[in-house]
């Protein structure tokens, strides 16, 4: 029975961060539209549910803002949306390469994120540290694989949008993440830490059951 209630706790708790994903990534707060790429800050509500309910709520989450992000570049269009939704790729390939990075990418944000909380954890770093950390590299994940997979699969086509050499990509790349990427990194440890230590705190206060049945089973056997 506990482990029934744990399980449906968890669930809410993963569609009710998923609904937060869906509302940022509809809102200019969540997905800024710029003229070349949409920078996104979608990305920490899927780093604070990795943190408070483990790496595969963290991949779900990490899924629900590839969705969206899908949905954004089908529906509005920019210059860079052909990396970012099949429906404007070429053929089939070019069609799940886009996935991967919309998605997948995605995904290895919670992923990576949830497991670095765990190891932040097991090695005692003090949670707001290990929240920072968290919020950093999980964004940083974001950046880095988003990116690099442009890189490597779409270089050809994304010197073409940007209507620069071949050559030139490499350096466009890094700079997006450099200027971008790292500001966006800080925000995202600055919030993860300050929202996630408020929620790591509140939670024993949400969910103290475990403790009140562990300490009342002695009693009942003493009884019999």
């Amino acid at each position: 029975m506990n482990n029934k209630k744990k399980d449906i706790r968890w669930t809410v708790s993963v569609a009710l961060m998923a609904a937060i994903v869906v509302l940022l990534a509809n809102t200019p707060l969540g997905m800024i539209q710029l003229p070349i790429i949409k920078a996104t800050t979608v990305h920490i509500p899927v780093i604070i549910g990795a943190v408070l309910l483990g790496p595969l709520a963290g991949a779900i989450l990490g899924a629900t803002f590839g969705i969206c992000s899908v949905v954004s570049n089908t529906m509005a269009p920019t210059l860079l949306s052909f990396a970012f939704s099949p429906f404007f790729a070429s053929n089939a390939i070019d069609g799940v390469k886009s996935l991967w990075i919309a998605v997948g990418c995605r995904i290895l944000i919670g992923v990576a994120a949830g497991w670095l909380w765990i190891f932040l954890k097991k090695i005692r770093v003090p949670s707001p540290v290990g929240l920072a950390i968290t919020g950093f590299v999980g964004s940083m994940v974001n950046t880095i694989c988003v990116m690099g997979s442009i890189y490597l699969l779409f270089a050809q086509q994304y010197a073409e949008a940007k209507q620069v050499e071949f050559a030139a990509v490499f350096g466009l790349v890094m700079t997006t993440v450099t200027a971008s990427g790292i500001p966006e990194a800080i925000a995202a440890a600055v919030l993860v830490c300050a929202i996630g230590q408020a929620l790591l705190t509140a939670m024993p206060r949400i969910m103290p059951e475990k403790k009140k049945q562990k300490k009342a089973e002695p009693a009942v056997q003493s009884e019999n």
